[in-house]
């Protein structure tokens, strides 16, 4: 009975940080809006100079609250449950859960603060010497602590389970859950070191300069593997709960350990290959970056297939005959799989796109063009936000105990917002072979080539459509959270029946301290000779430029 309060609690505190992860990614989106009508000739930042100070300021409170604070706080809520969930039993802290919620709430307001007063207009990447005041640094530092806070429950929790269940395999959904954060541990250091070491003294005024070169091959040390810290939670969706809302079985456990462990070790030493350009690095180090960011590539192939192989199982039990024929058969009408299943296929054409970006030589041709958010956009913007709002229509339910409102507005949701990304990514890609660059403020652009007018009309009306299905996702989250509660919670928690259990399983895969070990030596080998080679000159003094 005590254990049933503390979980009780426990989800409590989890539903909190999923409501503040949808209230940040309502504001993001509103700042969408502004993006996509500049792509149509409409220049809303001039008449709303007063609140608006730039194109920038909008641009920046767009991809901070979206790629970072909207993306955190959500895997926050949503692997805290799933390793709560996976282990059976609560989670070991109940302080650190509120703890966690609380530095995360502390984050977003402090750097949205900073970022509405036009004190923080330095773009998701925040390059140094762009400067922002130190609040907007500091809003950033403990939204990152709030995942640090979130892993060290899961590890003290997985302690506790073994103490419990000596000698037994830990179970697959607990398994994925804490790998991810493990992965996110490593790869969150890179950006720890930049703020804390050296921008956030710099925007204090305790150093005089900074060193935009070494900052920079710090924050992509995180900036690249961010990526896989979007994607793998809606992994774990996609492989262990979307099989069995289809009917359909995942085949095998082990395999679903090795994908992970693989992103675990690879995930890390790949960000080089956003510095193709760059002066001050080695070319041995970018093609040893370009060849990692080839083979990261593989265990998302694994998954294709794999998830692929669920869907075709369930299609198929669901009365699918011949070679598509289990395609129709899925559930269509189910907006927590239509989400995610549309979410799956703009994946597909994200992370093809993805692999030009990687390639040295065709990275010469689109780099800091609008291919690459059009790439984005199909990835974090899509097989992340598309697949979180899927989610959201049984986890909200499961939570709250009340039954999801509009259940076809919900599926019209999905819809509109898959056909309003591929005309939006389409038209950035278009643009961006046509020579357009990235972080354009269109309407102010004497020098906007005739080229881009297609690609700009393609974006704009995208990005609206995409912006009038978030309404609707609203509307929907909304009513389902005005409605009477019904039940404790509202069906179970879908997890998928495995072909192959973890008895086929080598246990070697289970000794996650050795795999994390492994990682870091292979992130030593791939970043130190970079970073000596640049050693650390706190020359360049700040700018404000907005």
């Amino acid at each position: 009975m005590a254990e049933a309060t503390v979980e009780r609690k426990q989800r409590t505190w989890i539903r909190w940080q999923l409501y503040l992860s949808f209230l940040v990614l309502g504001i993001g989106g509103l700042f969408g809006v502004l993006q996509a009508l500049d792509r149509l000739g409409i220049d809303l930042y001039t008449p709303l100079q007063s609140a608006i100070k730039s194109y920038y300021q909008g641009l920046t409170i767009h991809g901070v609250a979206l790629a970072i604070a909207f993306t955190f706080t959500f895997n926050n809520a949503f692997l805290s449950l799933t390793t709560l969930r996976g282990l059976g039993r609560p989670l070991a802290s109940t302080a650190l859960l509120q703890a966690s919620f609380w530095t995360a709430l502390a984050g977003v307001v402090l750097a949205a603060a900073m970022m509405l007063a036009n004190q923080a207009s330095v773009l998701f990447t925040f390059y140094t010497p762009l400067q922002a005041n130190s609040l907007f640094y500091l809003g950033a530092t403990l939204l990152v602590v709030s995942t640090w806070l979130t892993s060290a429950n899961q590890l003290l929790t997985l302690r506790a389970w073994r103490r419990e269940h000596p000698g037994e395999r830990i179970p697959l959904l607990a398994f994925v859950s804490v790998v991810t954060y493990l992965m996110w541990d490593l790869a969150s250091l890179g950006i720890a070191v930049e703020v804390v070491g050296f921008v956030l003294p710099w925007s204090l005024g305790l150093v005089k300069g900074t060193d935009p070169l070494f900052n920079r091959t710090l924050f992509w040390f995180t900036g690249h593997p961010i990526v896989y810290f979007w994607l793998l939670p809606i992994y774990i969706s996609w492989y262990l709960m979307i099989p069995r809302q289809v009917e359909g079985r995942l085949f095998s456990d082990g395999l679903v350990r090795a994908v992970f462990i693989m992103f675990l070790v690879l995930s890390v030493p790949v960000g080089l290959h956003h510095q193709y350009t760059d002066p001050g690095v080695y070319s041995s180090m970018k093609f040893l970056h370009a060849v990692l960011t080839f083979a990261v590539f593989f265990p998302s192939m694994v998954t294709a297939f794999t998830v692929v192989a669920a869907l075709e199982s369930g299609g198929r039990a669901r009365g699918g005959r011949g070679l598509l024929g289990w395609i129709p058969r899925l559930p269509w009408g189910k907006p927590e799989v239509s989400a995610q299943l549309l979410a799956m296929i703009a994946f597909a054409l994200g992370g093809a796109s993805g692999l030009i970006n990687a390639s040295y030589t065709m990275n010469l041709v689109v780099h800091n063009t609008s291919f690459v958010p059009g790439h984005f956009h199909l990835t974090v913007g899509t097989a992340v936000a598309l697949s979180i709002m899927g989610i959201a229509y049984w986890l909200v339910p499961y939570l709250t105990g009340k039954e999801l409102f509009g259940r076809g507005l919900a599926l019209a949701q999905s819809w509109l917002f898959f056909i309003g990304v591929l005309l939006f990514a389409r038209g950035q890609i278009a643009g961006g072979l046509e020579g357009q660059p990235r972080r354009l403020f269109v309407t102010q652009a004497a020098y906007a080539s005739p080229a881009w007018r297609i690609p700009n009309l393609m974006t704009g009306v995208g990005g609206l459509l995409m912006v009038l299905s978030g309404v609707l996702f609203f509307v929907v989250l909304l009513g389902t959270l005005l409605r009477r509660r019904r039940a404790e919670q509202l069906g179970e928690f879908p997890l998928a029946e495995v072909i192959y259990g973890p008895e086929r399983t080598p246990a070697v895969l289970d000794r996650l301290g050795a795999w994390l070990g492994a990682a870091a030596l292979l992130v030593l080998v791939a970043y130190a000779p970079t970073l000596v080679s640049q050693g650390v000159r706190l020359l360049s003094p700040g700018f404000r430029l907005y």
